[in-house]
């Protein structure tokens, strides 16, 4: 007899209803398996205490019968989602991970529309409102990023440029020996967020 079987004979048990026959062979089942005796004991009790509940006295107290209710064995709920949080580790880290960057992302975007600008050598540079100049004969050794605000390029840039929401002017005198992005849209700069601070992170 396998558990499925034996769980049906137990209400039937209990509902006096078996047959002598199958009465031996629910026992018999029982004697061998520990987790249908375990169940079938608390069928046993939440029968005697249904019982007690329907011949108790009418004037019993609500506390007595929270009490009987809270007293009955409850089944073990397993949250699914709990459940794959452990079977899938790797996953779960990556999700976080990518929420946490797009949610700092989001931050940075959402800030005020300041220009700023990054780099080095910026003594070399000329800033005139919302525009950053780099004059003709001048250098800037290693990357530059400017950041809402116009680039005007006349002199060298040894790195790469990056104009964040914002525009780019290079002149034919202009020269940059890194790569130089233009980024508008939210998608890319998002991207370009994450990047820049994954390098930060590591390179800490």
């Amino acid at each position: 007899m396998d558990c499925n079987s034996a769980v049906s004979l137990m209400h039937e048990c209990l509902d006096e209803s078996l047959s002598p026959a199958q009465k031996v062979e629910l026992k018999s089942h029982l004697v061998t398996c520990p987790e249908c005796r375990m169940r079938f004991k608390e069928l046993e009790q939440t029968e005697m205490l249904l019982f007690a509940m329907k011949h108790y006295s009418p004037s019993a107290s609500d506390e007595l019968t929270n009490r009987i209710m809270n007293a009955l064995p409850q089944p073990k709920r397993q949250q699914v989602w709990l459940k794959w949080v452990k079977g899938h580790p790797a996953l779960t880290a990556a999700a976080f991970f990518l929420v946490v960057m797009l949610f700092s992302a989001w931050n940075f975007w959402d800030q005020n529309n300041e220009m700023v600008v990054k780099g080095n050598n910026l003594d070399q540079i000329v800033i005139e409102g919302n525009t950053v100049i780099v004059p003709q004969g001048k250098s800037i050794a290693g990357d530059l990023t400017i950041e809402n605000g116009t680039a005007q390029v006349y002199g060298d840039v040894d790195g790469n440029l990056t104009v964040i929401d914002g525009q780019l002017y290079q002149a034919s005198t202009a020269h940059i020996s890194g790569q130089v992005k233009s980024i508008d849209q939210a998608l890319d700069w998002f991207w370009y967020k994450i990047t820049n601070m994954v390098n930060e992170v590591a390179y800490r």
